[in-house]
């Protein structure tokens, strides 16, 4: 989750250093660029941690840790799943204050309350 989110957050930093490149009278060249950023790091999100997590079971922090996520019969877990697991579950994790992520130690699976909330596990490969 760290790197997904590491990714998604130097878009946004990368897009604020080119509008402050642009800073002074050209507020409203700047102002797009940090828009384009936001716009960028929103759909990179929603095909990262949704479609791509959805058909393959990995995002790119995923894969570039060995995990993937899939349904506890082993199947990918679809779009919708993945989606639900990333934009509502995860915060609701963080909104019970981390207690969401806790569950997983406390589960048998290791099944977090995302993973609880999608019907999903996940897997080192």
């Amino acid at each position: 989750m760290l790197i997904d989110y590491i990714v998604l957050i130097a878009i946004v930093a990368l897009s604020t250093l080119i509008a402050r490149m642009f800073g002074g009278g050209a507020r409203t060249a700047g102002s797009s660029a940090e828009t384009a950023g936001f716009m960028i790091a929103i759909m990179i999100a929603v095909l990262d941690l949704g479609v791509l997590a959805g058909l393959t079971g990995k995002t790119i922090g995923k894969w570039t840790t060995g995990l993937r996520v899939q349904r506890p019969d082993g199947a990918e877990p679809g779009v919708g799943r993945a989606m639900l697991r990333h934009f509502v579950g995860y915060p609701l994790s963080f909104l019970t204050l981390g207690f969401g992520f806790l569950l997983a130690a406390l589960t048998t699976r290791g099944r977090a309350l995302h993973d609880l909330i999608a019907g999903t596990v996940v897997v080192r490969e």
